[in-house]
């Protein structure tokens, strides 16, 4: 692995837009802040191209902030005879945990066996699991018997359908938290000498000859206009892809068919430990996962197809019926919607297949389309497979003549915060352990020992932190993605937003009539994470 980079902190709002005013020209220009957008941008960056990401919202603030928080291989993809696509996701799987060591861990995984050829069943499978990862294999899987599988799942329930638990396999993937790796990702660009803007919104492209050779652009916050010009623009916005095409090509025909996942978060005590729980398969073919996660336990997911495109799509009621329903099947303890401290959906941008109704059926593997005039765009994958996505898009410019040959360098690119020694498997996947190197610098700011959200770990260091050293720019940026109280425990974030508020207002030069805009805008997106009861 190569030696991490020096740390470089972002400018203020106002350098970074003056620096989009003064730059001439940018060898590349990201459209989207997610998982995408932020992994093509550090890929095209350490090859030295002068890189520019403009969001129209916050880092991550779609499909990338509401994942199932796991780096994996894609269990069912290996059932349904995907091999390539599983070989190549646990080989990224392994270069995450080797690159970014502070934000994604090894979990072990319970899959329980109710009869009496499920365990050789999954055992077999999962030891094939094992050696498609090779050696960047996590742990390796062994069988479970009944006592064992208790003794790792104790909240397991012991008879299904009038099946007895026989016993189990325990296998291993990665976990991470999706929006802090995505963070640490806009920090790594900077750290590359990149550029990225939150709240800069694309609204055109512009052409000449034929060509397209750059972006307009309108800064969200203040309303100023900037014409953005670029030898490669590359369209890394997920499930909104389409919408940018058509900025080229009002006739461009649609390439994604979103799929809504939803999940819930419980109290911890529905799964105490450290293993997971994967159900592999629902009554409506589904997979489910029961996962420990920052004090408390996420239960997803749902694969519903999609017509529209919100930015904070609201969870159906029969999906969170049949999460709580099928959970309460499986767990000894049944969960209700009084137990849910916080719910979420986000969209999958699956690629577009001509006559497929459901979205199980789409692929997951991503997509590269260079148009007529130039306009490189990506969709599909998922947050594990960011960085070959990345590097393959890169490469899809270079062999399209719109960018110099540069070789990749991110298989081995420590990400930002790795400098520092990796967290202990007992420490992985606390609110402190994200930072890695950076961790002193935030425990040294005023409030590190006053918190405000102990389900999440907020403090006030952690707010001033978040406003320094991450361009959060609202308190809804703190509470989702920064830190994620609002998806841990929406009501106990709602609590704590008045001083999130008055305390970025403090740093950020904002005024009362700010705090309160800032809160009413939260409060909006908050609605969507409260479950009705």
């Amino acid at each position: 692995m190569n030696q991490p980079l020096a740390s470089v902190t972002p400018p203020d709002r106002n350098r970074l837009l003056n620096t989009l005013d003064n730059t001439h020209s940018w060898d590349v220009i990201v459209i989207g802040g997610g998982a995408t957008g932020l992994g093509t941008a550090v890929d095209a960056a350490s090859r030295g191209y002068r890189t520019l990401l403009i969001e129209g919202a916050d880092f991550a603030k779609g499909t990338s902030s509401k994942a199932t928080k796991l780096v994996h291989g894609g269990v069912r993809y290996l059932a349904q005879g995907n091999v390539s696509l599983v070989r190549e996701a646990l080989h990224e799987r392994g270069l995450l945990n080797r690159n970014a060591p502070h934000l994604v861990w090894p979990l072990g995984f319970v899959v329980p066996a109710y009869n009496m050829f499920d365990q050789p069943f999954y055992g077999i499978g999962l030891k094939m699991y094992d050696m498609l990862a090779g050696k960047l294999n996590l742990a390796p899987s062994r069988w479970l018997s009944r006592r064992e599988t208790l003794a790792n799942a104790p909240t397991l329930a012991e008879n299904v359908s009038g099946r007895g638990l026989k016993g189990g396999v325990l296998y291993y993937d990665g976990q991470f938290d999706d929006a802090r790796l995505a963070v640490s990702l806009m920090r790594t660009l900077f750290d590359l000498g990149g550029t990225a803007v939150n709240y800069v919104r694309a609204t055109g492209l512009t052409t000449t000859a034929g060509k397209v050779d750059g972006v307009t652009a309108q800064d969200v916050i203040g309303g100023a206009a900037f014409t953005l010009r670029a030898r490669c623009v590359i369209n890394a916005t997920g499930v909104w892809v389409d919408a940018v095409r058509r900025m080229e090509d009002k006739n461009a025909q649609t390439m994604v068919a979103p799929s809504q996942g939803v999940h819930l978060t419980l109290p911890q005590d529905f799964l105490p430990g450290k293993r997971a729980v994967l159900i592999p398969k629902t009554d409506d073919g589904r997979v489910l996962f029961v996962v420990p996660w920052n004090g408390h336990t996420i239960v997803g997911t749902t694969d519903t197809p999609r017509q529209d495109l919100p930015l904070d799509p609201e969870a159906g009621a029969q999906d969170v019926d049949f999460i709580l329903s099928t959970a309460a099947r499986y767990l000894s303890r049944k969960p209700t919607r009084d137990d849910v401290t916080s719910v979420w959906a986000g969209l999958r941008p699956l690629v577009k297949a001509t006559g497929e109704d459901s979205t199980k059926k789409l692929s997951r593997e991503h997509t590269i389309l260079v148009s007529k005039a130039g306009l490189v765009t990506v969709t599909g994958g998922k947050w594990t497979t960011y960085r070959r996505m990345a590097q393959d898009v890169v490469d899809t410019a270079i062999q399209h003549q719109l960018l110099t040959q540069a070789t990749c360098r991110t298989e081995s690119l420590p990400l930002h915060g790795a400098g520092g020694l990796a967290p202990s498997q007992e420490h992985a996947g606390t609110p402190d352990s994200y930072y890695g190197s950076d961790l002193a610098a935030l425990q040294a700011l005023p409030g590190a020992g006053r918190m405000l959200v102990k389900a999440s770990g907020l403090s006030e260091a952690h707010v001033r932190y978040a406003a320094r050293f991450e361009l959060a720019r609202s308190a809804e940026d703190v509470l989702a993605r920064r830190n994620r109280a609002l998806f841990l425990d929406s009501e106990a974030a709602m609590l704590a937003a008045p001083e999130v508020a008055r305390i970025l207002a403090e740093e950020l030069g904002h005024d009362a009539a700010w705090q309160q805009r800032t809160l009413q805008d939260l409060a909006v997106v908050a609605a969507h994470y409260r479950l009705q009861k």
